[in-house]
């Protein structure tokens, strides 16, 4: 029986995080590994469902690697572990995709989005769910700390895995999803009806992991805002300016509410200042720790250790899942 709870959690190395990713995931992992039995996967498996450049993408395995050291994760409490060096999430991908049916899997909103309007795309862009169903399902995984986006991924999860139990043998976990309820979804800075992503063309759209002062404060200051010049938190008619509260909350630890009263008087020009200020003040000692990390070999180190470890407990349910299917000899 387990002492805790198991948590897993992947991100793709398609670029560098950023302070979405940071409040809306990685800032709770932090807090989440001194409670559960974390797993936390570079899942580059994942990342090459699209064409990859093979030395952008080793770097940026390498860089996200480091930031999730930086950020607070703590080898001698999580696991961190790159998926391709851990066989089984491959192997149990393939047996998932047995068990899913395509019709579920074309109604993913993820392959509607990626696949709309382009002649081809990937086979792996229809069948990259069931991979990720066995990268949660390898680990016993009680709770997978997700974004909105990715609900709809693990309600399939958890079916495949209801169907697998169903079907051949109630091995695995049913896990549980799990949505922060504040910082969740951190918005474009300059649309902020849509989350901040890497993946937008425009640099001013989100803050960087790795972005320096000066680069953080340009951007905040030129974040979409109203004419109202009214500090205060409505997602539906200020969403900019409810966007930086959101923001800044989460990174100085000040409530929503003290901070409207803080700014009730002012415009959005000392609002802004100070944002940026506490997005820097956050920042910057995960950068001195991520440059120090990437120096050393302290990196690879943990790297390995994570992969041993990721590999001795999924090789064990790969086992159970074969058996269960009726694959290999019986020994």
């Amino acid at each position: 029986m387990k002492d805790m709870q198991t948590i897993f959690s992947g991100i793709q190395p398609s670029g560098i995080l950023t302070l979405g990713n940071y409040l809306g995931a990685m800032k709770n992992f932090v807090d989440m590994q001194e409670d559960y039995d974390c797993f936390f996967c570079i899942v580059d498996q994942h990342a090459i469902t699209v064409p990859q450049d093979r030395l952008e993408l080793r770097k940026n395995i390498k860089s996200l690697a480091a930031l999730y050291v930086a950020t607070g994760i703590d080898p001698e409490k999580s696991t961190l572990f790159i998926q391709s060096e851990v066989p089984a999430h491959a192997q149990l991908g393939w047996m998932m995709q047995c068990v899913s049916y395509i019709g579920e899997l074309e109604r993913m909103t993820q392959f509607k989005d990626k696949s709309e309007g382009k002649e081809a795309v990937s086979s792996a862009l229809l069948t990259y769910p069931p991979l990720m169903a066995a990268d949660i399902l390898l680990y016993k995984t009680d709770v997978v700390p997700v974004g909105e986006d990715q609900k709809q991924h693990l309600e399939l999860t958890r079916n495949l895995a209801e169907r697998f139990n169903n079907r051949y043998n109630d091995i695995f976990t049913i896990p549980e999803v799990k949505i922060a309820k504040v910082g969740a979804r951190i918005m474009s800075l300059n649309d902020p009806t849509k989350k901040m992503s890497k993946s937008n063309p425009n640099p001013k759209s989100y803050i960087s992991m790795l972005d320096d002062e000066k680069q953080i404060t340009k951007k905040v200051k030129s974040a979409v805002t109203d004419s109202d010049n009214t500090v205060r938190y409505d997602t539906e008619n200020k969403p900019g300016v409810s966007n930086l509260l959101t923001i800044y909350s989460l990174c100085s630890g000040i409530g929503i509410s003290e901070l409207e009263e803080k700014y009730k008087d002012t415009g959005y020009g000392p609002f802004k200042s100070d944002v940026a200020e506490a997005v820097v003040n956050v920042l910057k000692p995960i950068q001195e720790r991520y440059e120090e990390l990437l120096q050393s070999k302290e990196l690879d180190d943990i790297l390995d250790t994570g992969a041993d470890k990721a590999n001795f407990v999924s090789t064990k349910m790969l086992k159970k899942a074969e058996k269960a299917m009726g694959l290999g000899r019986k020994r």
